[in-house]
Parts: structure tokens; C-alpha cells; sequence
């Protein structure tokens, strides 16, 4: 019976909580805890009569410092650090669990903002020591990736006592239903997981709409926002940060070359065999033509999905750590990014192709996302409408491959020039700068 329990939709969801406000371990010790008090036959009642002190909740890590800020008062400040304090310092506290997301809106930020002569720190919000010593000095918090939970809001409420501008980033649309009830690539996952991300989606909403100005990844990003809320919405692209172009050198500089014709699929997340089943037909038959030729897949992947016909000629590498990833992609001669046309993937960013421009390798896109604002078409890569083959793309750069080893030279070469750390266009809208310090 207690197993049957532990099962039920409202254990679950606690469990859910304490994971989102504790980690894993926390989560875990809380649940054999309470196994522990069930198999005695003690219930939390009965740990208070007992005078055992309950454990505090992440979420109550301030409790105590407020309640003496208030009895001395001292609670709430006169002014904002902002205006006690001309130097500017951000705050960045946000979900750091996904790396590539860490990278593209969390670490490469430190660029920008030396650029702009902000400091800037951040921290993972479970990491509420962290997160809240971070803020007592700032002038500006940004929350990046954020869902309303008790522990979310006990940090937000720090920033609006500090008296702190509050700025929410976010890279893909968590906050819309009518995104995730449309995206296609969820059909390659469990119905429950679709379920989930619509039901979540209002917690990120309200987190979003409790800020002073929001910023996003694209323009498409900036387009949806723009339903669900009146606040400000600035861009801030992702870009190629020095990490990542000296990551691209080492691999470029490390490239043996392969017999054949290598062709990369890239997949970050779950879901994309979706957008690979639109160009399936033309790969497989531009494969078909050719013994030596090979797709490279890196990343998530069910290789059950791809047809029969493709699975000799097909590599599969996992995401691993950066630099391996780079490694490999450098040893392709391109690399395909189809994408389902539908409201998530036109919000989607153009780090696969930041990506595969730092090793040299051009891109082969498609006009749905912000791909083709990076692609300079048939200078830096191809750009493909609706109906362009992709099997003919493929064809022309097997065909002339120093054409196609030149657009790869373009790619680094424009990625450097235009899609690396700036304070304008096309990398950050200069009103955000401004912003901060103003």
C-alpha cells in the first residue's frame, strides 16, 4: 500500500517540487524520510508534537534575516544601489542544468557586459547561498529560464527589497501553450511530456511578466513574446564567443581530411528526428549515389527511426563535452538544418550554425528559425525555401568542393566580423545596453 502511495499524482508532484527547489539529493532525502516515518507509523503531526524542529525549506533561507530586518527596521532600503553606486553590476541568476543554454545565455554574457564596462556574476538559482549573496551588491538582477516555485519567488522578492530592475531572459518559448501544443517534434516523445511542458508554461509566464524588461534570442522570440506580455522585449542573440572560436581554431588546426563526403545532422534536444524526417527522402537518395558518402549524426538521436536503406552510411557520435563536439563536426564537409515549420521552432536560435562556422563548415538551411539571418546564402552556406531540394543543395556542394571549402572559410570568416561579442546589431539591441546603464 505504501508503494501504491508513493505513486499517486499528488506524491509526484511533490516529489517534482523538491527537485525544481532542493536537486535530486535533497528530493531523495526528503522521500526516505517520509518512507522512514510511514514504515514507524509517525506522521508530520506527529515530528511537531515531538518538538523536533521541521527542516527549512530552501525557500525559507531568508526568513530569518527579514524578520530581523523588519523588527529593527530595516527592511526595506532608501534607494536603490543603482543610485548609490555608479558602477553597474548584473546579478545573472537562472537554470544552469542544460549546457548548451549555460553557454549561450549564461557565460558568453561575460563578454558583453566587459564590453560595456558591467560586472557581472551569476549563479544557479538552487544555489540559493549563491544566488542571494550575488544580489545584496548588484544593481540589476537578470533571471534567465525561470518558473514560478516557492523558491523563485523568495528570490524575486529579495531583488524588488533591494530594490533591484529586474531583466528575464529566455531562449525558447516556455512560456506559450500554443507553442508547445503545435511543435511537431513532440510527437517523437511520450504524450505526457507535451502535457507537462503546456502545464508548465504559465509558471515561466508569471516569472516573466513580474519583470521590468524581457530579453530573447530572436526575432521570432520577440514577435511571440509580444502576445503574452506588455513588458519591453529586447534582443540578444546568440553569438560566437572567444571560447568558442578558439575551441574552433584547435579543431580546424587538428582536421585530418576524409576520403567521401561527410554531411552533419546536429540534434540538441529530444524530438528532432521530426525535422529530420523532412530532408529523409533527399539524403537517403543523395547518399545512395555514392559508397563514401556519410551522415554524421551528432547528439540526441533514435537511430530506429532513420530508414533502412541510410543506416550503413550513417555515423552517430554523443554530445559530449564541448571541444569533442567541435572535433567532430570538423571533420564533416557541411551540415544540414531542416526545422519543422511551427511557432517553437520560428522562436529557434542559429547556434547550430555559430556552431559549425567556428570549424570552417558551412550550413545548409532552411527558412523557418534565425538561421538564415546568419547564413550569407551561397557566400557563407545555403538558404533553402519551402521548395528548394535539399538533394540538390547536398549534390552541388559534393560536386564542387572548393566552392564548398570556401563558403566554410566565409563562415568563419563573417562569424568573426559580424556574429561575435558586440554592443550593436546584429548581437545585442543597443537599448538593452542602455538600460543598464542608464
Amino acid at each position: 500500500m505504501l508503494l501504491i502511495d508513493m505513486f499517486k499524482r499528488d506524491k509526484l508532484s511533490r516529489f517534482s517540487r523538491a527537485i525544481r527547489e532542493e536537486g535530486l539529493s535533497g528530493a531523495l532525502a526528503r522521500t526516505k524520510q517520509y518512507v522512514s516515518n510511514r514504515m514507524a507509523g509517525r506522521g508530520y503531526s506527529a515530528l511537531i508534537r515531538s518538538g523536533r524542529e521541521r527542516p527549512k525549506a530552501p525557500s525559507e533561507y531568508l526568513s530569518s534575516l527579514w524578520l530581523d530586518l523588519a523588527e529593527n527596521d530595516g527592511f526595506h532600503i532608501s534607494q536603490p544601489p543603482a543610485i548609490l553606486n555608479k558602477r553597474r553590476k548584473i546579478a545573472m541568476i537562472g537554470d544552469l542544468n542544460l549546457p548548451q543554454c549555460r553557454k549561450y545565455r549564461v557565460e558568453q554574457l561575460d563578454e558583453i557586459w566587459r564590453l560595456a564596462d558591467v560586472e557581472y556574476i551569476y549563479s544557479h538559482y538552487e544555489d540559493v547561498t549563491r544566488s542571494t549573496t550575488i544580489m545584496q551588491d548588484a544593481t540589476h538582477v537578470m533571471f534567465y529560464r525561470l518558473a514560478t516555485t516557492p523558491l523563485t519567488s523568495m528570490l524575486s522578492y529579495e531583488a524588488r527589497r533591494l530594490r533591484l530592475p529586474i531583466l528575464y531572459d529566455l531562449d525558447d518559448p516556455l512560456f506559450s501553450v500554443s507553442a508547445y501544443g503545435t511543435y511537431e517534434n513532440m510527437k517523437a516523445l511520450p504524450v505526457w511530456r507535451k502535457t507537462h511542458f503546456m502545464n508548465e508554461a504559465p509558471k515561466y509566464l508569471d516569472v516573466m511578466n513580474s519583470a521590468d524588461m524581457i530579453s530573447v534570442s530572436t526575432p521570432g522570440m520577440q514577435a511571440h513574446a509580444g502576445l503574452y506580455s506588455t513588458r519591453p522585449v529586447l534582443m540578444r542573440r546568440n553569438f560566437a564567443d572567444q571560447q568558442a572560436l578558439e575551441a574552433g581554431t584547435r579543431a580546424i588546426q587538428s582536421r585530418t581530411k576524409r576520403d567521401g563526403f561527410r554531411v552533419a545532422f546536429a540534434s540538441g534536444s529530444q524530438g528532432h528526428e521530426i525535422d529530420f524526417n523532412l530532408i529523409a527522402d533527399d539524403v537517403t537518395g543523395f547518399l545512395s549515389e555514392g559508397g563514401d558518402r556519410k551522415l554524421v549524426i551528432l547528439g540526441h538521436f533514435d537511430r530506429k527511426l532513420l530508414p533502412a536503406e541510410l543506416r550503413s552510411q550513417v555515423e552517430t557520435h554523443p554530445f559530449r563535452d564541448y571541444e569533442t563536439y567541435l572535433r567532430t563536426l570538423s571533420t564533416v564537409d557541411c551540415a544540414v538544418m531542416p526545422l519543422t515549420d511551427d511557432i517553437f521552432n520560428r522562436c529557434k536560435s542559429a547556434v547550430r550554425v555559430i556552431d559549425a562556422a567556428s570549424v570552417g563548415v558551412p550550413s545548409i538551411v532552411g527558412s523557418v528559425s534565425d538561421m538564415a539571418e546568419v547564413v550569407d546564402h551561397g557566400r557563407s552556406g545555403l538558404v533553402l525555401n519551402a521548395t528548394d531540394g535539399w538533394a540538390e543543395a547536398l549534390d552541388r556542394m559534393a560536386r564542387d568542393r572548393s566552392e564548398t571549402a570556401e563558403m566554410g572559410r566565409v563562415a568563419r570568416e563573417l562569424l568573426e566580423s559580424r556574429w561575435s561579442a558586440r554592443l550593436d546589431a546584429p548581437v545585442v539591441d543597443p537599448e538593452l545596453i542602455r538600460w543598464v546603464k542608464a
